[in-house]
């Protein structure tokens, strides 16, 4: 019993998500412009803590910035994005704490961090006419950006499209409850080994198992290798779900920018319901359905994934 519960926190721990809040005071940046192409950090946040953040870039036209959920980072998007750079200009950014950016051993992981350095990239590169795209806490993080009232970014968003993603309250996991026990978050995420980790969180975000390949378990494991990853990751859970989630949500009717809401139909992590319901209270939202697929249609559904943010692109 014991291992089934500690299998359960690792997977949920490494994909799960429930965020959404206001916009922090923006910060002083000391910030490095983007190559016009391939992998490169950008440092951000203010000087006397910068955070470097990696990003690929690739393409040209309007721009779409790709943004993850937990646990995850660039590599997500390695199936959609070739594709979505024949007529776009593509972004994918490490979230703080993973990927290949900074994970600095401090406390600064919350939504409000983070949707912060985003903001800063957005104007740092004078980013307009820009998508967000966003995949579960990534998808918070983009509608935290639509909601935001800093005049600074008014008319750089003309598009959201929403991959199954956190946006009301939900059932919170035993496992969100336990990373805040300094016993349980040891266990979890430093005594297991992070190939066992990440294999256990994939099945449960993946519908079909056997799409699941053995670079993918690596590449979601490589960052649970080292204390900073950890750090990260017991940071990030600890600061999961934010006061004022409520709130919040009741502005999304106020969101005017064309959305496109996707989700996947087996969804075990953020169910469906969610989606209905900010479809229900997004009047400039549409929503499509992903069949075969559990929580993360970019990797597990490409095709279908690709054809729908395509077709809401073109209109």
């Amino acid at each position: 019993m014991q291992g089934r519960i500690l299998h359960r926190i690792l997977g949920l721990t490494a994909l799960t998500i429930f965020v959404l809040t206001a916009a922090v005071p923006a910060a002083r940046t000391a910030a490095v412009s983007m190559v016009a192409d391939g992998p490169s950090f950008m440092r951000l946040g203010p000087p006397e803590a910068p955070v470097k953040l990696f990003y690929e870039t690739r393409g040209s036209g309007s721009p779409i910035l790709l943004i993850h959920g937990f646990g995850s980072s660039t590599f997500t998007w390695r199936r959609i994005a070739p594709a979505l750079a024949e007529n776009h200009k593509v972004i994918a950014v490490d979230l703080k704490g993973f990927g290949q950016s900074d994970k600095p051993l401090d406390e600064h992981y919350s939504i409000f961090d983070q949707a912060e350095l985003i903001k800063q990239l957005i104007l740092e590169n004078d980013l307009k006419d820009l998508t967000l795209i966003g995949h579960s806490f990534g998808g918070g993080i983009s509608l935290m950006l639509a909601l935001d009232d800093d005049p600074r970014l008014q008319g750089r968003i003309e598009k959201l499209i929403l991959l199954d993603t956190i946006a009301y309250s939900q059932n919170i996991p035993v496992a969100f409850k336990m990373m805040d026990l300094p016993l349980m978050s040891h266990l979890g995420v430093r005594m297991v080994p992070p190939e066992v980790q990440a294999r256990v969180a994939l099945k449960l975000a993946y519908l079909d198992d056997s799409k699941i390949g053995e670079e993918t378990v690596e590449m979601y494991a490589a960052p649970l290798r080292t204390k900073a990853g950890k750090h990260a990751v017991i940071q990030s859970a600890r600061q999961i779900v934010p006061q004022g989630l409520d709130e919040i949500s009741k502005r999304y009717p106020t969101i005017k920018q064309p959305t496109l809401i996707a989700w996947c139909d087996n969804d075990k992590i953020v169910p469906l319901d969610i989606g209905l319901e900010l479809r229900r209270n997004m009047p400039t939202s549409r929503l499509e359905i992903i069949e075969q697929c559990g929580h993360m249609p970019q990797e597990e559904q490409p095709e279908a994934t690709l054809r729908l943010i395509q077709d809401f692109l073109r209109r």
